[in-house]
């Protein structure tokens, strides 16, 4: 009683419908049996049907059932990435808590770029994979974030690489250097921020829809920071001019392929593998450019240039190799093999006294005697 009891109470409310019967002659021409109309029917059918509709919770569970085990783990698991996914409302305050860093990030390596050679600039933009190391071991959002000595080496290899790669055709001329240098720090540091706190925000990319997201980073920085127009402007700071038709074809080029679309994989990247793997992937793109200029524009660049892609490549390889083999720490391995191998033998060598072995030798062969004679 109780069973049928829940079972009807899971069940909507009963709705009749009419039973739709086909045609008897039909019926019997199809059965190749002919039936007399004078005959008397035995059994008599309602014709309206009872249709109750199952909860939705128990149809999904049901649906389940159905499935193969392998297939119900898959479906189990994106039902639970869909229950976890972020509201709009909430993507709108991670996006206006994130915005203004995002902008000033921005910001401060375009300013870099004006005050002194795109050269150094790259090079120490590229500093943000050091900051990135450091901050996500820190304030971790997955287990691959953790501070490793083979993981510092490959960065300060990358880093090595871009040196060699961006100073290879670079002469320093800038007056201005210092103030270009803090610049591209900030932004490298500001960049690395961004990246390692939206990642311990959000921590698997399913949860973000990453252009919504940036659609109300673009929204939240136009509606703030408007006022900067006319502040910058009549400071004579950076005085505002209507860009002509030339110049605004490639603003928008520059605004779609190098801010929107760059941005959105870059971010997706980095929710796919981890913040410190796209960074330094990211630097990829000195090399990469310079080799296009050298295919495409026939433009020769020194031995330096080539040397540099080697560690840079390298570097990237064993970000990724470290990032999958979460515990993998070779190089601590190898210094701390190295380590006890050097100190063993030392220890060993000053704290051996040849002659106690031999005086304890013959202390207990005399002892065993002594015992066997008793």
């Amino acid at each position: 009683e109780n069973f049928y009891s829940e079972a009807n109470t899971s069940l909507s409310n009963p709705t009749y419908v009419p039973v739709k019967t086909p045609d008897k002659e039909i019926v019997d021409r199809n059965s190749g049996t002919e039936s007399d109309d004078s005959s008397i029917r035995s059994v008599r059918f309602n014709k309206l049907a009872e249709v109750r509709q199952m909860s939705e919770t128990e149809a999904t569970e049901a649906l389940l059932a159905r499935l193969s085990y392998p297939a119900s783990i898959r479906a189990g698991e994106l039902a639970r990435r869909a229950a976890s996914r972020l509201s709009v409302f909430s993507i709108a305050k991670l996006a206006l808590i994130f915005c203004l860093l995002w902008f000033f990030a921005n910001y401060t390596y375009q300013m870099a770029l004006a005050e002194t050679e795109a050269g150094i600039v790259n090079v120490l933009s590229s500093t943000s994979s050091l900051f990135i190391l450091v901050l996500a071991s820190v304030f971790p959002s997955t287990s691959s974030d953790k501070f490793t000595l083979s993981k510092l080496v490959a960065v300060l290899l990358s880093l090595a690489g871009i040196i060699l790669v961006c100073f290879s055709d670079m002469s320093i001329e800038s007056s201005k250097l210092p103030v270009g240098v803090t610049l591209s720090l900030v932004s490298a540091f500001l960049y690395a921020c961004y990246l390692v706190f939206l990642r311990r925000h959000v921590d698997h990319e399913d949860k973000l829809d990453i252009p919504l997201f940036f659609g109300f980073v673009g929204l939240f920085s136009m509606l703030l920071l408007w006022p900067l127009f006319f502040i910058f402007h009549y400071m004579q700071y950076e005085i505002f001019e209507l860009p002509n038709k030339h110049q605004l074809m490639f603003l928008l080029l520059n605004g779609f392929f190098g801010t929107v679309v760059s941005e959105v994989l870059w971010l997706w990247g980095c929710f796919l593998t981890s913040s410190l793997i796209a960074t330094v992937a990211i630097s990829l793109t000195i090399p990469m450019t310079m080799l296009a200029d050298v295919i495409l524009k026939k433009v020769s660049y020194p031995y330096l240039f080539y040397a540099g892609t080697v560690p840079m490549l390298l570097a990237f390889l064993g970000v990724t190799v470290l990032s999958h083999y979460e515990n993998w720490d070779p190089v601590f391995n190898l210094i701390r093999s190295a380590y006890v191998a050097i100190f063993r033998r030392t220890r060993f060598r000053s704290f051996r006294f040849p002659e106690m072995s031999s005086e304890q030798t013959e202390a207990l062969i005399g002892i065993n005697g002594n015992e066997h004679e008793a």
